[in-house]
């Protein structure tokens, strides 16, 4: 998890440092730089992946709600029609309300009594389970790698910075917003592994994260178990949140609309649209009975790999451009030499986590 923190600091800093020199979002500086050939092909597959993610999400609080006792075709609706809004500043807010409310994360791991020097010793020192590099160990690596660095984030976070209208008098803050960011990112992750590691050390199992909760009650107490179950509905709620803005927000740049979060329904009927139709239909899918939930969580997974080295190598080519940036905003020979490591390594994970989905007896040899 820490060898995650400078790659996720790395790869949105760039972004940043685009968004502020074009104020365009990523979707449109790929349409202008690369062509409507390579520029369709990022969008579609952006929009396909982002669609089947949301569904994910929307599954993730009918899990969590239905295993707190609220019917999910009450608490799915609710949630996809709140998470509908305009105005820039009232979205931030309030998305900034349900970042912090991952703080309860941190409160979740005191109570779940781990051991401190283990914790250490695990957080720096790295090490292969007893069971050896089996092919759950693998894929799971590689999830959380793909979950750190997501192909929406880019498009998401250009898109942010260019609605901010920030400018190069605010990069200095964007960077620590983005390192801060970075920080509080692995440090709730590393919260949530030590919650999970309680069923580990008991040998629990369970079918999802939310039954998990439930599965530890013998073991913690009724406020973890709770505190648990509304954390998961909280990640559901700002990943999908997130995600539905990234697609309104490429898809309205490239068709050129209007698309601000500024402007009203009136002023940018196509983008709300948008924003309310993912957000709409991917909630009425989990409410599907016997939806193939499981099926799109992998079929996910796969396009996610495949896409999230193109997304990359475009931002690293966009940010290597002088004409576009300038000599002082492009990136520099470490920063070249560090992105394209992050990118090699990325590519080769995802491929791996593509040939692990499709063929899953793929490393059976070390099981």
């Amino acid at each position: 998890m820490l060898l995650l923190l400078p790659v996720c600091y790395f790869i949105q800093e760039m972004v940043v440092r685009l968004g502020i020199a074009t104020g365009k979002g990523h979707a449109a500086m790929i349409y202008a730089r690369f062509g409507k050939w390579w520029g369709r092909f990022s969008l579609f597959d952006l929009m396909l992946v982002n669609f089947l993610t949301l569904v994910t999400e929307f599954a993730a609080i009918s899990l969590a709600t239905q295993q707190m006792g609220v019917n999910p075709y009450v608490s799915v609706p609710i949630a996809a029609i709140l998470l509908v809004t305009q105005k820039y500043k009232r979205w931030e807010r309030i998305t900034c309300v349900l970042c912090l409310l991952d703080l309860v994360w941190l409160v979740n791991a005191f109570f779940s009594h781990p051991h401190p020097i283990s914790v250490a010793r695990h957080a720096l020192i790295p090490n292969v389970p007893p069971g050896g590099i089996t092919s759950q160990f693998v894929f799971l690596v590689i999830a959380i790698i793909g979950t750190t660095i997501a192909p929406w984030q880019l498009f998401f976070q250009q898109s942010c910075v260019a609605d901010k209208r920030l400018r190069f008098t605010d990069l200095k803050w964007a960077r620590l917003d983005t390192f801060l960011g970075s920080c509080f990112t692995i440090m709730v992750a590393g919260a949530m592994i030590i919650v999970g590691n309680v069923s580990h050390e008991h040998g629990l199992t369970y079918q999802d994260p939310a039954k998990m909760a439930d599965a530890i009650l013998p073991f913690t107490n009724e406020f973890l178990r709770n505190a648990v179950l509304l954390m998961f509905c909280n990640a559901a709620v700002l990943g999908t949140t997130a995600i539905s803005l990234s697609s309104a927000w490429a898809y309205s740049e490239v068709r050129g609309w209007k698309h601000s979060l500024n402007m009203s329904f009136k002023d940018a009927p196509g983008f709300y649209c948008i924003y309310a139709a993912c957000t709409l239909i991917a909630a009425s899918i989990v409410l599907i009975p016997g939806a193939p939930l499981q099926l799109i969580i992998l079929g996910v997974q796969v396009l996610a790999g495949i896409i999230l080295p193109s997304a990359i190598i475009f931002l690293q080519l966009l940010l290597n451009d002088h004409k576009l940036l300038g000599d002082q905003w492009v990136n520099k020979r470490w920063n070249n030499a560090i992105n394209w490591t992050i990118v090699i390594v990325l590519f080769a994970l995802s491929l791996i986590l593509a040939a692990q989905v499709l063929a899953p007896r793929l490393f059976s040899a070390g099981s």
